[in-house]
């Protein structure tokens, strides 16, 4: 058995959601108990669901790379690197899910946009 499988599938499910690919993601990867933390909508998967698809219509070019992924347990944390379109200059991403009979049952996000001048030599990544 894959000791990363939960790993593999948290980046699928972001993989498939940014390339507009929503309800294939929440198909394959997401539980019946499925609950969010996103501030922003309602916590149930058909809130998130309907609102990211609305977001990859209106960004059909969205540039999505995945910096670094990490397994604990039932939990994984997936850092990366959003924008909106290939000149955005995009922001950070944290991904945390948990997993619970290999399905995704509950996911927070916290992003951070890169701003243009910083004075950090060492960069978001």
């Amino acid at each position: 058995m894959n000791a990363h499988l939960n790993k593999e599938k948290a980046v699928s499910f972001l993989q498939l959601v940014a390339s507009g690919k929503v309800r294939e993601a929440f198909e394959r990867h997401v539980g019946p108990d499925f609950h969010h933390h996103n501030p922003y909508f309602r916590g149930d998967a058909e809130s998130l669901m309907v609102a990211m698809e609305e977001n990859a219509e209106k960004n059909p070019n969205k540039v999505f790379e995945v910096k670094r992924a990490i397994e604990e347990g039932e939990s994984v944390a997936v850092h990366s690197y959003v924008r909106q379109h290939p000149e955005d200059l995009g922001a950070v991403v944290i991904h945390i899910f948990r997993f619970q009979d290999d399905r995704i049952v509950e996911l927070w996000d916290v992003g951070q946009a890169i701003p243009e001048d910083s004075p950090n030599e060492n960069g978001f990544f």
